[in-house]
């Protein structure tokens, strides 16, 4: 089992920046890839970054705004989300899978992005 807590969500203007963190805990030795999903109001969980050894992958409506990165000392995963715009608003999820493809996701944090 992994456990993930996610913070640093909150209210913000449009043009304006958050970090998001992720703290893992538990069996975090077999994980493979991490990332970040969000879901806004009445809409579908999406996809927003991952993170697979050194290399990452964005959604195209993030890319070159937002920047996902591990403190493996600290078992941490962040989201750096700069330029956010109202469309942004959602609940961001943090989500790992291990070699065996099994899935494990936080609580979520809100973001609120006011124009």
């Amino acid at each position: 089992q992994v456990q993930l807590v996610e913070s640093g969500g909150g209210l913000v203007q449009a043009g304006g920046s958050l970090r998001l963190s992720c703290a893992l805990s538990g069996n975090i030795f077999n994980i493979n890839v991490m990332g970040w999903y969000r879901q806004a109001p009445g809409k579908q969980r999406e996809f927003v970054a991952i993170i697979k050894g050194g290399s990452t992958n964005y959604a195209d409506s993030v890319k070159g705004r937002f920047t996902i990165s591990r403190d493996n000392a600290k078992n941490t995963v962040f989201l750096q989300m700069n330029s956010l715009k109202p469309e942004d608003t959602a609940v961001y999820y943090c989500n790992v899978r291990n070699f065996w493809d099994v899935d494990y996701w936080g609580k979520g944090t809100p973001v609120t992005v006011s124009s």
